[in-house]
């Protein structure tokens, strides 16, 4: 007789899913809470688990990018560019994978293609700037004494960015690609509702050249991580997108109270060309001044 291959309530198998991590110090670890949240299609169906980011994460991940800092800024401006477009490279690689996921989330199969090929040309934009912003903002000041005077461009340090919601993946790019591309590392807080792609997206840079801890991703709740956004002293700067006006003047208090630099993004078309802009890197960079006596 032939063995009976199907097997029992096979019809009510539950799915093993997956549970995407966080992107920290150029590895992959789960959250130290052990917590985790479902993620549903556009049905409401679980499809994978997502880490839920905490305070002791951060506090990581803000010790990984400082790590990070002095030498990705030490690099020059040109492999700074070449590194950026070697990320472009590999999402455009892998646009179909980041295509599927969007439309996983409910994107229709046109949006999807939009965002990823808008998010591929961000990281080109971004990448030409890296060796031309110095030449641009940078200049020599005429003073009425027997000195030099220059004016020169340096990041603030680490960046801090709470991600907008929606686009998940474009939205993500658009906010960290500026901050690094001039020296700054950065912690990112991706979208809560849609933060497969961005995930993902950590997977390109894991396998692309940029170092570790020079971009490090967190998922998890907004509510509970915004705070110690803003709080955390070893932090330069905050990026904060689509914030709840109550909760954005909140926030502002807390970075004003470190002297934190903060940056507020507030109801932005981020397919618009508004978001490729070489302000949207000043806005992270610090200018100094250096006199020098003539003739010495």
């Amino acid at each position: 007789m032939a063995p009976n291959t199907e097997a029992p309530g096979a019809d009510q198998r539950l799915s093993v899913l997956k549970t995407y991590k966080l992107y920290v110090n150029g590895a992959f670890p789960r959250t130290e809470s052990g917590r985790t949240d479902p993620l549903l299609d556009g049905d409401g169906n679980a499809i994978a688990n997502v880490c839920r980011g905490s305070r002791k994460d951060f506090r990581e991940a803000v010790a990984a990018a400082r790590k990070a800092q002095t030498g990705w800024a030490q690099r020059s401006a040109y492999n700074r560019s070449q590194i950026l477009y070697r990320a472009a490279e590999m999402l455009e690689g892998r646009r179909g994978q980041f295509e599927s996921e969007l439309q996983l989330l409910g994107a229709s199969a046109a949006d999807a293609r939009v965002e990823v090929e808008c998010s591929v040309d961000r990281l080109v934009y971004y990448a030409g700037w890296a060796d031309k912003l110095q030449q641009v903002f940078g200049s020599v000041n005429p003073v009425a004494s027997s000195h030099f005077n220059f004016s020169m461009l340096e990041p603030t340090g680490v960046v801090a960015a709470v991600c907008p919601d929606q686009p998940g993946l474009l939205g993500l790019i658009s906010v960290v690609a500026p901050a690094i591309v001039c020296g700054n590392t950065v912690v990112a807080l991706a979208s809560e509702s849609s933060p497969l792609s961005a995930v993902t997206f950590g997977e390109v840079l894991h396998s692309s050249d940029v170092p570790a801890g020079v971009v490090n991703l967190l998922t998890g709740r907004r509510a509970e991580l915004q705070e110690h956004f803003a709080s955390h002293m070893d932090v330069n700067a905050l990026v904060l997108c689509d914030i709840d006006p109550a909760a954005s003047k909140e926030l502002e208090i807390l970075s004003a109270e470190n002297v934190k630099r903060t940056v507020l993004r507030k109801s932005v078309d981020w397919h618009h060309y508004d978001c490729e802009s070489p302000y949207w890197i000043l806005d992270t960079q610090e200018v100094k001044t250096t006199w020098h006596p003539v003739g010495t």
